[in-house]
């Protein structure tokens, strides 16, 4: 299983298949869409999500559960345990390279989901752009601003270390 690095400032940071960016500071205004970005390797939805909730439980403590859409995986799961907790994985099919953690009852933090074939310039972007305390723009609206494309939604990231 590959680790998942969480990076605060997306500006200097080399990004790979397998990064997350996450927020971490708060702001008195949220008129950001979202929390943070995510780039998993593979549509592989056991290997790739199992590494990012620990990363995120080292974080932000225990996730109780992930809101997916179900076609950007190869396969779908109703659970997984993380450092012996489980989160429970919830699906949708509204398209939106979307994905909802939460922890707790209410507390809820909203990731950008850059497709595994992106190139590593359009999916760096797409993270700085998710993250930035301003952005109102829709996941949609960012891969497209990026240059992601439909195409490389389904496709295995080129250049991909590991």
């Amino acid at each position: 299983m590959h680790s998942v690095r969480l990076l605060a400032d997306t500006g200097s940071e080399p990004v790979h298949p397998g990064t997350a960016v996450l927020r971490m500071e708060t702001t008195a205004r949220r008129t950001g869409t979202f929390d943070g970005a995510w780039w998993p390797r593979t549509r592989d939805l056991k290997m790739q999500l199992s590494g990012l909730l620990t990363a995120l439980t080292a974080r932000l403590g225990p996730i109780a559960r992930v809101g997916l859409d179900a076609s950007d995986w190869d396969g779908t799961l109703s659970h997984l345990f993380v450092d012996g907790h489980m989160v429970c994985i919830d699906w949708s099919a509204v398209g939106d390279n979307t994905m909802i953690v939460t922890r707790g009852d209410q507390d809820h933090f909203l990731f950008l989901v850059i497709p595994p074939g992106a190139g590593i310039g359009p999916a760096h972007a797409a993270m700085v752009m998710a993250v930035q305390d301003d952005n109102a723009v829709p996941a949609e609206g960012i891969l497209a601003a990026t240059g992601i494309t439909r195409a490389d939604r389904s496709d295995v990231p080129q250049n991909s270390p590991g």
